[in-house]
């Protein structure tokens, strides 16, 4: 059975989960009216889902001949 990931797609998804908790932790941060969880947390956690993680779907992987 054929791996439909490369070891590219593996690495760039476990970064954007944990780029993604760390986003979770920012956003929890702080006073009520903390700029890094009302700015910067938002935009990591949108740039994640929107560019990291199709990228770590989408990506291509070295071509391997398959394996007899």
């Amino acid at each position: 059975m054929q791996n439909l990931f490369s070891s590219i797609n593996h690495k760039l998804l476990i970064a954007s989960l944990l780029l993604l908790a760390l986003g979770y932790i920012l956003l929890g941060q702080g006073p009520l009216h903390n700029p890094v969880s009302l700015t910067v947390a938002p935009l990591l956690l949108i740039g994640i889902y929107f560019v990291l993680i199709p990228v770590a779907i989408l990506a291509k992987g070295e071509d391997k001949p398959p394996k007899k």
